[in-house]
């Protein structure tokens, strides 16, 4: 009995949607990956092997805890958009979804304080933005496509949180130095601080294409509640076209980071090959002549897309990861 109490909230979150398993795995070298390539290529100890594994628990709580908050707050929409979902099904209450919110969000502050105090705050900001984001703004702010203007916002903290761990936890270069009271100091370089924003602008363009694509899709639910997308704003045609747009743009960006990052080959031969499949979908769907083969090249492109965002991540950790054991090797 006491087992089962355990057992039962970790079976329902890896049912409570449909998150392919190579997904779920995938997340953990993606948020490895930031710390990896802020620190760059040398020998690893422990410092390094803690903020990996803290900035990885930390970004993984916040995951699920921003994942339950949305499906809490947007519950009116998704019984038209996504019937299937815990809340609209009838599978969970609000208030029990509430709770298992609270638990994933301890979790996230607990990890982000065992970082830094930097990331703490950070993590602080992102939760304050997402709430009233979710809850309030992106159904009243009346700035159009303010939805999907922002929401990427939430993944950009993972590029950021990464590099922020490592200059202030293990820095490695004294260039700029930051000292603010109770945040401590941060110590940093121009280059790593380039380095953090292409990743950053990287992130943006990257998961946009394929929240474009996705809301395409959830366009009709959108327009009824007042959230203000591409699709509800400018039309989904427009949506498509913005779309591929961010899809295009992503691929020159991943050339920036290659060249001013520590990425080698071993990153760009693949991104470039995953951009371009991806890229030929969203031309699919920005040539499609009718609304409903739009929204159904919309699914397929979301998820695609969103494939492509989380595998640019995990090949730059499969890259560091090889270039570090190879200095073992060598």
């Amino acid at each position: 009995m006491q087992g089962n109490f355990f057992v039962k909230p970790f079976r329902f979150l890896s049912q409570w949607r449909s998150l392919p398993p190579y997904e779920l795995i995938s997340y953990v070298f993606m948020y490895a990956s930031v710390p990896m390539l802020a620190y760059g290529i040398q020998p690893y100890n422990l410092g390094i092997l803690r903020v990996i594994v803290f900035t990885i628990l930390t970004l993984y709580s916040g995951f699920f805890a921003a994942l339950i908050w949305n499906d809490i707050t947007d519950a009116d929409i998704d019984a038209i958009a996504h019937p299937d979902r815990p809340i609209p099904s009838g599978r969970i209450s609000s208030r029990r979804f509430f709770g298992i919110a609270l638990i994933f969000s301890a979790s996230t502050f607990i990890f982000a304080i065992l970082t830094s105090v930097w990331c703490f705050f950070l993590v602080g900001f992102t939760a304050l933005f997402v709430t009233f984001h979710d809850k309030y703004l992106k159904k009243r702010v009346k700035i159009p496509a303010y939805s999907e203007i922002f929401t990427p916002l939430q993944w950009v903290t993972v590029a950021i949180f990464g590099f922020l761990a490592i200059w202030t936890a293990i820095p490695q270069e004294e260039e700029i130095v930051v000292n603010l009271p109770i945040l401590g100091s941060l110590k940093t370089s121009s280059s790593a601080v380039l380095q953090m924003l292409l990743l950053v602008v990287f992130t943006y363009f990257t998961d946009n294409a394929h929240d474009l694509a996705e809301g395409i899709v959830d366009a009709e639910g959108d327009r009824k509640h007042g959230v203000r997308t591409y699709a509800t704003s400018f039309g989904e045609k427009t949506a498509a076209r913005v779309s591929f747009f961010m899809f295009f743009i992503s691929g020159p960006l991943g050339v920036l980071l290659f060249l001013y990052t520590p990425l080698s080959w071993f990153f760009l031969v693949p991104l470039l090959a995953i951009w371009l499949y991806t890229l030929s979908f969203s031309y699919k769907l920005l040539t499609a002549r009718s609304l409903d083969e739009m929204r159904k090249l919309g699914v397929v492109v979301g998820r695609k897309g969103f494939d492509y965002f989380l595998f640019s991540y995990d090949l730059i950790f499969l890259d560091i990861l090889i270039q570090v054991l190879l200095q073992y090797i060598s």
